[in-house]
């Protein structure tokens, strides 16, 4: 079964140049009509973006703000480790959104000033709106692992941000000695992509049986369980016999340090060389929402379930893995179908447009080894106080092959929708 681009729209619910600003030479913005801007340009803001755009029919000026001018998207990343995928397919332009009613503008969002209504960016130039979106994504608390640094990032990447990451640690993979050691360390809950890190070791674990089949990889973990775990054990052992060990803390004892310099991590167990390895350190939302004002004692940003607004903030709406979505993960999935909740929301107050009930739904598909996908996923809805699943479905151990391939082919499809809906 593949998704097409209409069935994934259904699924997941419900033309402006892109403009040169600076601070001497202000850009003119519709002063007709209510002004949105959208703060980052991943799954999450493009796809709010390009909805109020799209069904607002023009009535709305819409503006996203993106630094980068090609994102790399996190999911389908480790199937570009694994050599399912090259890079230039992962990558997506922003070239047809600014053809759609949407003006992009490549800068840096530096602050939010909130009483004033406006976005500061890099430049100088100040943005005003009447709705802002927030989605930043995250970023990494890279002290939360004993000697993990940005620089160590360089030794031991963690891949886990749009950009270059990924593609220095499958180099570093396939540059690993013979018989070597892969060491990763997973972050700790909540975290983007929760069955992320196990398809990661999955995926590492394919490239080395075809190119360095006695090598090992070690598997660190901050937690004692994992999304998915009783699918990606049965996997590695039917894939990968003796190829991953899987240590969780009640086993290692705590990471103690990690030494980039001599390749080395420490824990209570035992000290762990490395040939290559990736650390996630544990995450908090993107930086503006930390500038803004709009996240809670634990780094993530509060939301009302039925229109994704921040708590702190009525103007200000924050969607995709910065947000405390409740039981939706963070997944680009979830980011888009929080977009179009938000986008309905967002025209509804601004146009007085009609608004339905809102809608989520997430599926997370993984790739264990060639033709072997499983997945987990749900819908749900908006409660009073946070977003409740209604329907749950995960793939069982011991599917026949025939499936496994469907499920694969499915997320084949859903990537290719997905893509087309967030950037047009």
């Amino acid at each position: 079964m593949k998704f097409s681009r209409r069935q994934f729209s259904f699924l997941t619910g419900a033309s402006a140049l892109t403009l040169g600003l600076s601070a001497n030479a202000p850009a003119v913005f519709g002063a007709a009509r209510p002004n949105v801007v959208v703060i980052g340009g991943g799954a999450g803001g493009a796809t709010a973006a390009r909805y109020i755009a799209k069904d607002s029919k023009g009535a709305i000026h819409v503006t996203l703000i993106e630094p980068s001018k090609r994102y790399y998207t996190c999911f389908f990343s480790n199937l570009y480790i694994g050599g399912f995928r090259d890079y230039a397919s992962i990558g997506h332009s922003y070239a047809t959104l600014a053809t759609q009613g949407v003006n992009v503008v490549h800068d840096w969002a530096v602050s939010v000033d909130r009483a004033k209504k406006e976005v500061v960016l890099g430049s100088g130039a100040r943005v005003p709106y009447d709705r802002l979106i927030v989605s930043p994504g995250i970023d990494l608390k890279y002290e939360s692992v004993p000697g993990y640094s940005v620089a160590a990032a360089g030794v031991f990447p963690h891949a886990w941000k749009s950009g270059t990451q990924a593609q220095l640690l499958k180099a570093r993979v396939e540059a690993m000695k013979e018989g070597g050691n892969f060491v990763m360390i997973p972050p700790p809950n909540p975290f983007r992509c929760p069955p992320g890190p196990y398809e990661r070791v999955s995926m590492i674990a394919h490239l080395l049986k075809q190119k360095n089949p006695k090598a090992k990889i070690i598997v660190l973990d901050q937690k004692e369980k994992f999304s998915k775990q009783g699918l990606f054990q049965e996997g590695w052992e039917k894939h990968y016999p003796g190829m991953i060990e899987w240590h969780p803390p009640s086993v290692h004892g705590g990471i103690k340090n990690v030494n980039a310099q001599t390749m080395e991590i420490e824990t209570d167990l035992d000290t762990f060389k490395a040939d290559a390895g990736s650390v996630v350190p544990a995450q908090m939302a993107g930086n503006i929402a930390q500038v803004a004002g709009l996240t809670n004692e634990k780094g993530w940003c509060s939301i009302i379930p039925a229109t994704m607004q921040s708590k702190v903030d009525e103007n200000i709406h924050v969607i995709g893995d910065a947000s405390v979505a409740s039981a939706m993960p963070k997944s680009g999935f979830a980011a888009n179908s929080q977009a179009k909740v938000c986008a309905m929301a967002v025209r509804g107050a601004l146009t007085g447009a009609k608004t339905f009930a809102p809608r989520f739904a997430n599926t997370c598909w993984s790739l264990i080894a060639t033709n072997d996908g499983v997945k987990v996923g749900a819908k749900y809805k908006a409660g009073e106080t946070k977003i409740e699943a209604t329907e749950k479905f995960i793939s069982k151990t011991g599917e026949k092959a025939s499936l496994r391939k469907q499920t694969y082919m499915e997320s084949e499809g859903w990537y290719a929708g997905i893509t087309a809906d967030i950037f047009g």
